[in-house]
């Protein structure tokens, strides 16, 4: 019983780690890092909720209504999560690429603000 439980601890422990990296980070690119580190969690954590023991997937297999089978869609939610990280981190990653061709550092607090 106890071993159903370790996912969920390694998704929360996942989290802690990103927000922890996210909160502490002096350079925007250890920033963005931390960030797929936090959304990994997320995938561990749909991963644990879709996966049943024993079961077949519904849509590669011609199964009766008795037998037991995934939840097609958490299967989408995690291709849909691994889309939007991929997109969200190239963005970002071009942001902090811009932030350093017109300031010279990635470090928040040497960064000056704009003048008007």
């Amino acid at each position: 019983m106890i071993a159903t439980h370790w996912p969920y601890g390694i998704a929360a422990w996942l989290f802690m780690m990103g927000l922890y990296g996210i909160v502490t980070s002096r350079n925007y690119v250890h920033l963005i890092m931390c960030i797929a580190v936090l959304q990994s969690s997320t995938y561990v954590l749909l991963i644990t909720i879709g996966y049943r023991s024993g079961a077949t997937s519904p849509i590669f297999a011609k199964i009766s209504p008795d037998t037991p089978a995934v939840d097609p869609i958490v299967q989408a939610l995690m291709l849909t999560d691994v889309v939007v990280e991929a997109v969200v981190m190239a963005l970002l990653l071009s942001l902090a690429m811009q932030i350093h061709q017109r300031t010279g550092t990635l470090d928040p607090d040497k960064i000056r603000f704009l003048k008007w």
